[in-house]
């Protein structure tokens, strides 16, 4: 176990060092000067080398390259050059808005999508399973903004029950805050429940199958004790191995539903990064996005061991 352990941090580190490069690279060797991409071209010669030596481009790349890494591992993210401010007071900043949106919409999904997998497991071939499918299938193909903005319109403009758009901010109080988040976390949840009921039904499905099952129903088991307690937590890897991937999607891909809710957070920071040219936070701001990516994955991976024992006694051997 604990070889496994160290063999899967060593390859997170690698893998996040090698991201970080990938990242660098493409955006040094994007044709053109940076500083005046930045800056535009009308910019002064003076004003074009000062920024450039602001930047580190009068360097070496391997040498920026490393400085870099090493300023990310130590928290210095550098100066954003639109607003004058470290990158990591920005990123910070917007983290507490993007972090709880993402925690909530992946809270409502579960709750959502993993009894519905359970009930159409359960009732295969049932009209219930038929109906909640097709809304899954429905749910697949609606995108998430659309949701948003269908939901601004009912539950802000017809019903005056939730605000349209901003954040009222943590300062505010919790459930204001929470108030703020609600109709997003709802537009973000919804399409990703309708994926995960899908694989949770295929999963209890083929758990069903299984002769453990057979005899637990043999045994005198209720069909819901079968369902709740047998099929359900032995289909849970499949489930979990999506979950982890969604929350990387809800951290790093809500870009759109935030300028749709006008919510202050990283994806709505990085929309405004690329449209102000800022490199430095764009830089900053994907290696951060594809870093907590290969994090939520190798949670998910060591989570396998708890979820099924008999990983653990495969690593052991």
């Amino acid at each position: 176990m604990t070889r496994f352990l160290l063999r899967r941090v060593i390859g997170l580190v690698l893998t996040l060092l090698a991201a970080s490069l990938v990242v660098f690279l493409v955006l040094d060797i994007l044709p053109g000067d940076p500083a005046s991409l930045m800056l535009g071209t009308a910019a002064r010669p003076d004003t074009l080398a000062a920024l450039r030596h602001q930047m580190g481009f009068d360097q070496s790349a391997g040498l920026r390259y490393a400085l870099w890494v090493a300023g990310l591992a130590h928290g210095d993210f550098g100066i954003s050059y639109t607003y004058g401010v470290p990158v990591a007071g920005l990123i910070g900043a917007r983290v507490m808005v993007s972090l709880p949106l993402a925690l909530m919409a992946i809270t409502l999904s579960t709750l959502i999508a993993i009894p519905v997998g359970a009930i159409t497991a359960a009732r295969r071939g049932q009209a219930v399973d038929a109906g909640l499918m097709g809304l899954a299938q429905l749910g697949v193909a609606v995108p998430n903004f659309w949701l948003g903005l269908l939901f601004i319109l009912f539950f802000s403009v017809q019903l005056a029950w939730l605000p349209a758009g901003g954040f009222a901010g943590w300062d505010k109080g919790a459930i204001a805050a929470l108030r703020s988040l609600l109709l997003p976390a709802l537009a973000l949840a919804l399409p990703q429940a309708a994926i995960l009921a899908r694989v949770t039904r295929s999963a209890v499905l083929e758990t069903l199958d299984q002769d453990y099952v057979r005899t637990a129903l043999a045994k005198g088991v209720t069909g819901a004790g079968v369902l709740w307690r047998h099929a359900l937590p032995n289909a849970f890897i499949p489930v979990v191995t999506v979950l982890g991937l969604q929350f990387g999607f809800l951290l790093a891909g809500t870009v759109i539903i935030e300028n749709v809710f006008s919510l202050p957070g990283l994806g709505r920071l990085i929309f405004q990064a690329v449209a102000q040219r800022d490199l430095i936070v764009v830089q900053d701001l994907v290696v951060l996005l594809a870093g907590s990516v290969i994090v939520v994955n190798f949670l998910v991976d060591l989570a396998y061991f708890w979820l099924d024992p008999r990983l653990s006694r495969d690593a052991a051997r």
